[in-house]
Formats: structure tokens, C-alpha cells, sequence
């Protein structure tokens, strides 16, 4: 059991952690973290059935407890019946990782309403749904940690991702005001805000862009999924209890 001090007596393998958009990239990556210290993993996906289903086959493999489940988590009565059916087989998430994300690339005079709108559902939206649909249950137990994806974008901002960087950047204020909204009710909240990640994102770039991409970046190279999901764990443990309100940037040194 954990010291009470930390505000809950589960340890973290007792938890139940839901991930967005988990079927891929750093949400899977995310997942197996978890999943490594025999959880209850809730893994959400839209339709990538199949990719979910492989997560959650290396999930079971670890020694966690899996569900999968889709939703169009830019609709709140998808989110709802989510919650409804998590509560059916008794979970009830402790951590919530707002991972689903679209990116977009373009210049802002080419970008109509439609496209404007998706990315902020998406991106921006989801966040603020699955946060309030999930958050009630922390916040009556004193205790629970809302880690949301962000990026670097969201800090300084991108050329030619105007809209994605706005969006990204509204997650990171949401990040910041919800965590003093939360913060008596022994709940934090906190954004990473990874620079280039080895994903799917990166496939539109060049090989030559990449190597530009690499030596911009004083480590010289990309992030793996599973360096980013290493800090999304640390920032759920119970002892990071302190840690609340921040936007933590794992870029290697591109962005300080």
C-alpha cells in the first residue's frame, strides 16, 4: 500500500488508468508503461480496431488487466456511454491520459471552418469532455492524476500549424487553470509537450527533412514513443502528488 501522505491506499498496479487514442504512437507506448506494472488499462481507440487489439494483446502479455473500447470522443454522448460501459465492468479510471490527437500542416490562409473545427474537436475539445466526464470520481476519492498530451507547438508555435499550434496551446492553459481548480481535491493535472517523436505524425516529412529536423535538435536525434510515456508515468505515480499545473517539454533540448 501506499503512504497515505500521498492521498490514497492503492498502489499503482491496483489502478485503473484510461489513454485516448492509445491504438498508436505515443498512446501505446503510454499503454505498455502501464500495462508493465499489471494495471488496469483501458484502452480507447476510434476505429483502428485491429491496432488496439494488438496494444491490448502486449498489454495482456505484461500481466494487465485490458478493455478496449471506441468512442468519437468529440461527442459527448459517445464519452457518456464510454463511462457507462467502463462503470458496467467496474472501472473507474484514477488516471486519465488525454492522448488522442490529429495534426495539421498548411499554410492558415488555405484552412476552411471544417478543418479549423476538427482539429479543435480533436485536440482541444476531447481534452476538456473526457476531463470533466472522468474527473468526478477522482475528485470524490482525493486523489487522481489528468496527464494531457500536448506539444511543443503548443509552447513556441509552428510554421505552417497555426491551427494545430492554437490548439495545443489551449491544452496547455486548460493544463494550467484546471490544475488550481483541482488541486484541493488532491488532483493534479499536467501536460507533456514532446518535440519530434518517432510516429506516425513524422511520415509526410522527407528523409532529408528529417536529418535537417535532427541536427536542429541539440540531442541530434527524434524521441522514441516510449521515452515520452516514461515521463506520462512518472507524473501518475502517487508521489508526484506535487507536480501539478505544469507543461513539461521532453524535447532534447530543442526548446528551453
Amino acid at each position: 500500500m501506499m503512504n497515505s501522505n500521498y492521498g490514497i491506499d492503492k498502489s499503482i498496479g491496483e489502478m485503473t488508468v484510461l489513454v485516448t487514442g492509445a491504438s498508436r504512437g505515443i498512446g501505446a507506448a503510454i499503454a505498455l508503461r502501464f500495462a508493465a506494472e499489471g494495471m488496469n488499462i483501458v484502452l480507447h481507440y476510434m476505429k483502428s480496431h485491429e491496432a488496439a487489439n494488438e496494444v491490448a494483446r502486449k498489454c495482456l502479455e505484461l500481466g494487465a488487466n485490458v478493455y478496449t473500447v471506441t468512442a468519437d470522443i468529440r461527442s459527448r454522448e459517445d464519452i457518456c456511454r464510454m463511462k457507462e460501459k467502463l462503470e458496467s465492468r467496474g472501472l473507474k479510471p484514477d488516471i486519465l491520459v488525454n492522448n488522442a490527437g490529429i495534426s495539421h500542416y498548411g499554410l492558415l490562409s488555405d484552412v476552411d471552418d471544417e478543418q479549423w473545427d476538427e482539429v479543435m474537436a480533436v485536440n482541444l475539445k476531447s481534452v476538456f469532455l473526457c476531463t470533466q466526464t472522468f474527473m468526478p470520481y477522482m475528485i470524490r476519492q482525493r486523489f487522481g492524476r489528468i496527464i494531457n498530451v500536448s506539444s511543443v507547438w503548443g509552447i513556441s508555435g509552428g510554421a505552417c500549424e497555426a491551427v494545430y499550434s492554437a490548439a495545443k496551446g489551449g491544452v496547455n492553459a486548460f493544463t494550467k487553470a484546471l490544475a488550481k481548480e483541482l488541486a484541493p481535491s488532491m488532483v493534479t493535472v499536467n501536460a507533456v509537450a514532446p518535440g519530434a517523436v518517432r510516429t506516425d505524425m513524422m511520415e509526410r516529412f522527407a528523409a532529408d527533412e528529417i536529418q535537417m529536423l535532427k541536427e536542429e535538435i541539440p540531442a541530434g536525434r527524434l524521441a522514441d514513443p516510449e521515452e515520452i510515456a516514461s515521463l506520462v508515468y512518472f507524473l501518475a505515480l502517487p508521489e508526484s502528488g506535487y507536480i501539478t499545473g505544469q507543461v513539461i517539454s521532453p524535447n532534447g533540448g530543442w526548446l528551453t
